[in-house]
């Protein structure tokens, strides 16, 4: 598995508006977004270490009770067991990337 296209990835939905295609190594989750513009990304935690790019939209997401607009170039880095949410402030691709890897998503 060196070399894959993403467009051959099936797509799954994980929560309303939130559509995925994940890419799994030996220690990491990649999971590239399609998001729906106007839907909520339910407060959760999780023990993975999380980086999100966004790379098209607007994204507003809290972490830790700290809220920030996310445009294209944006980097916002979760730390294991963090509170976070978001909602999509317009349709949006993001790209996050999980470690260790996120089981339930294999």
């Amino acid at each position: 598995m060196n070399f894959l296209e993403l467009k051959d990835i099936p797509t799954r939905e994980i929560v309303p508006g939130y559509t995925a295609r994940f890419v799994h190594t030996d220690n990491m989750t990649f999971a590239h977004w399609d998001i729906k513009a106007d839907h909520p990304l339910p407060r959760h935690t999780h023990p993975h270490e999380q980086v999100a790019q966004v790379l098209e939209g607007r994204f507003e997401m809290t972490i830790e009770g700290r809220t920030q607009i996310m445009e294209p170039g944006m980097v916002a880095v979760i730390p294991p067991e963090a509170p976070h949410s978001g909602r999509s402030l317009t349709d949006c691709r993001i790209l996050d990337v999980f470690y260790p890897v996120r089981q339930e998503y294999t």
